[in-house]
This record gives C-alpha cells, sequence and structure tokens, in this order.
C-alpha cells in the first residue's frame, strides 16, 4: 500500500485552524504565507490525488474581516455549492457550467468564518455515490491508501484534509456525504441537525430535506471552533445555540450502542472492534452502555433508495433547465442512469415511500428516549479498493453493494438528526476506521462534548507516522 502527505516544515506545519488562527491573530503569521503554503502542498499532492476540481491559486480570496474566528485559514469550497466567478460541476460530465453570478447562500456563511479560499474540491455526480469516481476522469485517491477509495460525496474535501493540505474543508451530507469520507480519510465529520446552518440552493429542488452543510477537520477542537464561528454568521432562530465547546462535559449520559443496521448487512470485524472499542471507552468514562435496536424495519432502506433513485431522476429530467443547457443525459454516469432507470421502473412506489419518509423523524425520535447518544459504525465495512463502487460497476451489483456498505449513516439524514464519525479504530494494515454517534434532533453539543472525551483517550491516527511504515510518493 501507497500512502502520501503534504506535511512539511512550513508555514502551516502540523497545526490544525485553531492554532494557525491563533498565529495569525499574534502576528507570528500572515494569510498570505498560509495560503502559499497550502498552495505549494496542493501542487506537490494533487496530481496523485486528484482532489481539486477548480483552483485559484493565483487570486486566494481572502477574508475582509480580520477579526473573524478563523481569519487566514486556508480552505476549499466542495464542487456542489456556487462560488461567484468559478463553475459548479456537481461532479458531472454530462455537462460544462459556467461561472456562478454570486456565491451561494451557505457559500457566504462558510467563508464569513474568515476562512481563505483556494478553490473547489472534488465531489461524484450529484453528490449519489459513496466514492469519488467516474466514468472516464480519473478517481480522488485515499492518501492513506492511493488504490483506495476516500469515501464521497465530500472526497475532494477530504483527501485535501486528510493529506494535509488545508487543516479544514466544506463538506455537506445527504446520505452520509461528511461522515463516510471522514472514516475512510481519519477524520472529524460532524453532521449538523436539519437547518442548522443556512440551505444551499439544492435543498429547494427535493420534498424532503435531508442536506446538512458541515466541514471536515482532524481535530474535534476544529470542528467545535466552526460550529461557534458559523453560528456568529448566521443561527437558526429555531434552534438552541450550540455556543463555543472547548472540552468533555461532566455528565453521565445513557448511550445505546447499536451493530445492527436496517439492511442487515453484516459488519467487518475491524468495524466491530471499534465500535466495541468506543463503547469501552465511554463506560470507563462513567456512561452507562447498553445494546439497542432501531425503531425502523429494512422497508426504511428500501425507501431510502427509492427517493434516491427520484432525486437522481429530478436531475436529469431538469439538468438543461436548472444546470446549464449543455446538459446531456446519456453523459450521465452509470449510477445516476441506473437510479433513474429504477425510479421509473417504481414510479408507483414513491408516494407511500414518501410518506413512510416523512414520518421517520418522530419514530427515530424514539431512540433518545432511552439514551442521549447512539453509538455506531458508520460504514458495515472499512474504505474499499478503488473500483468496488465506482459508477463503471453494472447497476444491479453497484446498488447491492452501496446499500450494503452505506447501511448506517442515511436514517439521520432523514431524521434531520447530528451525528459525527471519529476515527476510533485502525484496520491490521493501519486504515482509519470511523465510529459514529448519533443525537437528538438540535443536539450537536453532546455530540462534540463526547468526541473531546474520545480524542483525548485515543488521539486520532496521524497519517504522517502511517506514511514512516508504508512505501510513500
Amino acid at each position: 500500500m501507497t500512502s502520501l502527505h503534504a506535511f512539511r516544515d512550513d508555514a502551516l506545519g502540523e497545526h490544525d485552524a485553531v492554532a494557525l488562527a491563533e498565529l495569525v491573530r499574534d502576528g507570528s503569521v500572515s494569510p498570505q504565507e498560509l495560503a502559499a503554503a497550502a498552495i505549494e502542498r496542493a501542487r506537490a499532492v494533487d496530481p496523485q490525488l486528484d482532489a481539486v476540481a477548480c483552483a485559484i491559486y493565483d487570486a486566494p480570496r481572502y477574508h475582509s474581516r480580520s477579526d473573524a474566528a478563523l481569519y487566514g485559514v486556508p480552505t476549499f469550497v466542495k464542487d456542489n455549492s456556487d462560488v461567484a466567478g468559478l463553475p459548479t460541476n456537481h461532479g458531472s460530465e454530462a455537462f460544462r457550467a459556467r461561472p456562478a453570478a454570486k456565491n451561494g447562500a451557505y457559500t457566504d456563511q462558510f467563508l464569513g468564518t474568515g476562512l481563505t479560499l483556494l478553490g473547489k474540491s472534488r465531489l461524484p455526480e450529484f453528490g449519489f455515490n459513496a466514492t469519488t469516481e467516474f466514468m472516464t476522469e480519473p478517481p480522488a485517491r485515499n492518501p492513506w491508501d492511493l488504490d483506495r477509495s476516500i469515501g464521497a460525496s465530500s472526497g475532494g474535501s477530504a483527501a485535501l484534509v486528510a493529506a494535509g493540505v488545508v487543516p479544514i474543508a466544506h463538506a455537506n451530507d445527504g446520505g452520509g456525504s461528511i461522515r463516510i469520507p471522514a472514516a475512510c480519510g481519519g477524520l472529524v465529520g460532524l453532521k449538523p441537525s436539519r437547518g442548522r446552518h443556512i440551505d444551499g440552493e439544492q435543498v429547494r429542488h427535493v420534498p424532503i430535506h435531508m442536506i446538512s452543510e458541515g466541514v471536515l477537520t482532524r481535530t474535534v477542537r476544529d470542528t467545535a471552533a466552526f460550529v461557534a464561528a458559523a453560528e456568529n454568521v448566521w443561527r437558526n432562530p429555531k434552534l438552541a445555540p450550540i455556543g463555543e465547546v472547548l472540552g468533555p462535559a461532566q455528565r453521565r449520559l445513557r448511550v445505546g450502542l447499536l451493530t445492527h443496521s436496517v439492511t442487515g448487512a453484516e459488519v467487518d470485524a475491524s468495524t466491530r472492534a471499534a465500535v466495541e472499542h468506543t463503547a469501552t471507552l465511554l463506560e470507563k468514562a462513567g456512561h452507562v452502555v447498553e445494546p439497542i435496536a432501531l425503531p425502523v424495519t429494512e422497508q426504511f432502506a428500501a425507501d431510502f433508495v427509492q427517493y434516491w433513485a427520484l432525486l437522481a431522476d429530478l436531475a436529469v429530467s431538469t439538468g438543461k433547465l436548472i444546470l446549464d443547457r449543455s446538459f446531456d443525459a446519456a453523459a450521465t454516469d452509470g449510477l445516476t442512469r441506473g437510479l433513474r432507470a429504477h425510479h421509473r421502473r417504481n414510479l408507483h412506489r414513491t408516494p407511500a415511500a414518501l410518506r413512510r419518509l416523512q414520518r421517520i423523524p418522530a419514530t427515530y425520535a424514539r431512540l433518545f428516549a432511552q439514551s442521549e447518544v447512539v453509538v455506531s459504525p458508520v460504514l458495515s465495512h472499512t474504505t474499499p479498493p478503488l473500483g468496488h463502487i465506482a459508477p463503471t460497476v453494472p447497476f444491479p451489483e453497484l446498488i447491492d453493494r452501496l446499500t450494503r456498505y452505506v447501511s448506517y449513516t442515511p436514517l439521520n439524514n432523514i431524521a434531520g438528526t447530528p451525528a459525527v464519525s471519529l476515527p476510533m479504530g485502525r484496520t491490521p494494515d493501519g486504515l482509519p476506521v470511523g465510529v459514529q454517534l448519533s443525537a437528538a434532533y438540535g443536539d450537536e453539543r453532546t455530540l462534540i462534548e463526547l468526541a473531546y472525551l474520545l480524542e483525548a483517550e485515543q488521539p486520532f491516527p496521524r497519517i504522517q507516522e502511517q506514511a514512516t511504515n508504508s512505501s510513500t510518493r
């Protein structure tokens, strides 16, 4: 296996975003120096990672207010969110977008935290897949092992953060797209509650709102700092504020342990070990951990696939109107075409599936009458080799592999509840394994507090150490 990282003795060093922002504030380093170091790192490793969709290295965009919490820290925006003057291609080979006229609403909130924009990161077509792979273009690669998937749909952002190009990058999550690449890349990936941040424009065109905006980071405090900074830009008045979370809380919680998914997919040994180890650490800290069962059946999985397929049908059917007149439905990838065909074959099932999915928030909330937090796998198995779930795989085989692999994350999207992926395990060959913590709607604070506890009990894996034990390019 071949790993790759960009860490070096430069202005970025091995600092996280919080540390870099502090260095900028005390005058030890300038935003320009940080941007230059990140650009040099990107140029060094992205030819192998293929994580960048669009670069603006010649003209980084610096925030105008030096008092913003993360002022001067370099970053990338995922290429399904509009950035003024840059194309938004949604990972698709079916069209070539024109430059956006203005920033998307969430882009403004994200960059309003003070971050310096260096470009946009890659995602699979429309964010539908759980790997950042394409029909003809090269895949985004996992820096822990260049022959493996980095997950998706925020795969480009995950690769850049995991490799050390930047400490924080934009991500969003409609079925696991923050948590999956976090699990594959050894990162912290918090999917916020529905409505916690300003919604991206794509939410306006879907019948069930299941997309949350957020970030990928290497440390819990970076995620916590971003959440607090984003609330200072805009806060949903319908949700209690999270505020600044600086460490674990002293309260003891009832924790539900979940190891069986709605699809019945078998969990591999490394993943099960990571979940059980996390449960042991929580018990050691005084929390009460008890096994639980989900209050939903396999019907949920079928309904989610039907909705997923509806979204693919809508994306293709409205492509020329919403995306670009150049949109060519025949040039969409194998997963998009397969999902669309699945929806059209089963069109009569859509109304009932939507009705059942709309009842999920109330059903799922029952879990949190008995547990404040649920611990589970993020994925049923560790990150697969490139090609295993590529859009070139025949659709019947591909959809079977995907529904088995991604069997834990979608429930939080439909329920609208927060969940976080933490790198709590390793495979025998050193790849990171993610564990998911989920909480009741609006309770991100509890997840961040527990994440601090677990990070302190078991420091997260460092790719620099992995590289010393494997061949490195």
